[in-house]
């Protein structure tokens, strides 16, 4: 099976993190129990630095597509031929905040999203789907127009969710992550640190194991 993580910066990361995909790595290698692969047409993190938090995450298992400002809209145009050419199986996406802050508008987002399912479907028409909702951020927290453009963005989604998930090609939607506090799981209100991390990890863990009985319940490491 083979999974490919989808993101903007938060899921990139900058030199130093150690990211969300490191600890969906060492979920998966902990309790997958079967053959995998991480794939991808990018591996490095923000700026193309490879400094990762930590050296011992192997070099196969750091591929993604994921860009620092890079959103919905962004993603839509390339997830198919990434798709093909990497042959992932499972797409764990977290994406929409830079849309919603710098490009789009919620309706417009949405129909982005919808726009990379289908272009997914395109180059594996099986491929297993996994959304994030935009999670807590500084900006929402400070911005009552945004934070309402956000909420309508997060409810548009799981409507898309609900609307195009298929027994062929299920989508399913994360939970945002449970008691997510910018002030204690991020460095900045937006990017995670490692407990933020952990939470993101976390919810895309429980819905791989729940729904699709893939690994185990998520246990943070260190």
């Amino acid at each position: 099976m083979r999974f490919m993580f989808v993101g903007d910066s938060m899921t990139i990361g900058r030199a130093g993190d150690y990211t969300w995909r490191h600890r969906m790595w060492q979920h998966l290698d902990a309790t997958f129990g079967g053959p995998y692969e991480i794939v991808g047409p990018r591996d490095e993190l923000y700026e193309g630095s490879t400094e990762y938090a930590d050296p011992g995450f192997p070099e196969h298992a750091r591929r993604h597509l994921a860009g620092w400002g890079e959103g919905w809209q962004h993603m839509a145009p390339l997830i198919g031929p990434a798709v093909r050419d990497c042959g992932a199986d499972v797409l764990l996406v977290s994406l929409g905040l830079i849309d919603l802050g710098f490009y789009t508008k919620s309706d417009e987002t949405a129909a982005n999203a919808r726009r990379f399912i289908a272009e997914a479907r395109a180059a594996h028409p099986g491929v297993r789907m996994v959304l994030m909702p935009v999670i807590p951020n500084v900006r929402a927290e400070e911005d009552a127009p945004f934070a309402a453009e956000v909420d309508r963005f997060n409810e548009l989604l799981a409507k898309a969710v609900a609307d195009l998930t298929t027994d062929a090609s299920p989508v399913l939607l994360a939970a945002r992550p449970a008691a997510y506090d910018i002030h204690a799981d991020t460095y900045d209100g937006t990017h995670p640190n490692a407990s933020g991390e952990h939470r993101l990890a976390g919810e895309f863990a429980a819905v791989l194991h729940q729904a699709w009985g893939i690994g185990g319940p998520y246990r943070p490491r260190a």
